[in-house]
């Protein structure tokens, strides 16, 4: 008999709970410029999954260039290591 799906249920359950209580993970990370990170979709059929960050524009957003698509603003959330 196997554990696993008690184990992964528990852990389930205890993540839920902890962030029903406020619990929010926050990302250490941090960007650099001329760094290329991963698109999580790409911007169209024919561009490429990558980017290339060029300047911080904000906070959470990073002005980036492309690979067959071009310049653009980048939400944190939009790409990732």
């Amino acid at each position: 008999m196997s554990l696993y799906p008690t184990d992964t249920a528990r852990l389930t359950l205890d993540l839920e709970r902890a962030i029903a209580q406020g619990w929010n993970p926050v990302c250490r990370i941090t960007y650099n410029r001329d760094t290329w990170v991963n698109l999580l979709q790409p911007l169209s059929a024919y561009s490429f999954n990558e980017a290339k960050l060029l300047c911080q524009e904000a906070s959470g957003s990073w002005v980036a260039w492309v690979p067959d698509y071009g310049e653009v603003v980048l939400d944190r959330s939009d790409f990732y290591c």
